[in-house]
């Protein structure tokens, strides 16, 4: 399966990068490459991500890096990687579409 990014989680993912770069260089090009090889792991196992219980749907899917949730939908051909929040965060309904 081929797998797209939204705007909206590739802004995520960069503002996660610019978090931890605060701290340590080294740990926000770990965790980027971390998520990345999180989300190439769905081209092969789509369906392996548990339901978002805030979706309601069964296309939306997540998978969790560390403390992070990797919002995404299955499609017939495709995987799109929807948003990725801390688990602590709220999920608004705009990462869901």
């Amino acid at each position: 399966m081929k797998i797209l990014w939204s705007p909206l989680a590739v802004e995520r993912l960069e503002n996660i990068f610019e978090y931890i770069l605060k701290d340590d260089i080294s740990a926000a090009h770990k965790m980027v490459e971390r998520i990345f090889k999180k989300v190439e792991t769905l081209s092969k196992f789509p369906e392996r991500g548990r339901k978002v219980p805030e979706a309601n749907r069964e296309e939306i899917r997540e998978v969790f890096e560390n403390e992070y949730r990797i919002i995404y939908r299955v499609e017939s051909t495709r995987v799109f990687v929807l948003s990725i929040r801390n688990f602590k965060q709220s999920l608004p309904d705009k990462d869901l579409v």
